[in-house]
């Protein structure tokens, strides 16, 4: 079934939409010209055996990651996602990997906030000792995944831990990494907008940052 749903994609190429999808990221990528919408049905059968069987077959993940064109790491991705319950602790090297290759914010994101999030709050160990020398990283991808993988956990937010790994990075202009300092004080700033308030009025940070994190003060 794999090959036959690689083909599939390969059958519905969009010479058109791939030259637009591929300028929307910066030239970064071949595409296919396959729209989520479109890409979804195609991949709707797969993804449905695949909850079945529970378990990830991370050669066939990599095997799409090593592929040219970008629909295949989104449909990785996809993949990963539907078993994102079945996520292990070794499996955080493999997550680093798929990181740290073919990186963009298209990918990373997802990566950091929706599975590398799930693994951290089931294994909170992985945040002493993957995390936290993540945010120390010369790779911009991995300093991003880690101020970003507390993005959906609200009140479950380890405000510690977020201040830690901000201030780690707070001296850093590289725009990944300031944009995402802003945008996970902005989205901790609906459940606790006095906590980030205080936060930004006791330390110093990058005017991008302070912008993006006040939007909802």
């Amino acid at each position: 079934m794999y090959k036959q749903l690689i083909n599939s994609f390969y059958d519905n190429r969009n010479q058109e939409q791939a030259k637009k999808m591929s300028a929307y990221m910066k030239d970064n990528f071949f595409f296919l010209g396959i729209p989520k919408p479109q890409r979804a049905k195609l991949e709707k059968e797969f993804i449905k055996k695949a909850k079945k069987e529970k378990t990830i077959d991370w050669n066939y993940v990599f095997m799409l990651w090593d592929l040219p064109e970008r629909e295949f790491q989104y449909l990785a991705l996809d993949y990963i996602l539907a078993l994102k319950n079945s996520l292990e602790e070794p499996d955080i090297g493999k997550i680093r990997l798929l990181v740290t290759k073919k990186s963009w914010w298209d990918s990373v994101d997802s990566l950091a906030k929706d599975l590398i999030g799930v693994l951290c709050a089931k294994h909170p160990e992985l945040v002493q000792s993957h995390i936290l020398n993540w945010a120390e990283s010369d790779n911009i991808w991995l300093v991003r995944t880690a101020v970003l993988y507390q993005l959906k956990y609200k009140e479950s937010t380890n405000t510690e831990l977020l201040s830690a790994i901000i201030n780690k990075n707070s001296n850093n202009t590289e725009f990944f990494i300031t944009k995402a300092i802003g945008w996970a004080l902005r989205e901790y700033s609906k459940t606790n907008k006095e906590w980030v308030k205080s936060f930004l009025e006791s330390h110093t940070l990058q005017p991008l940052s302070v912008r993006e994190a006040s939007k909802y003060l």
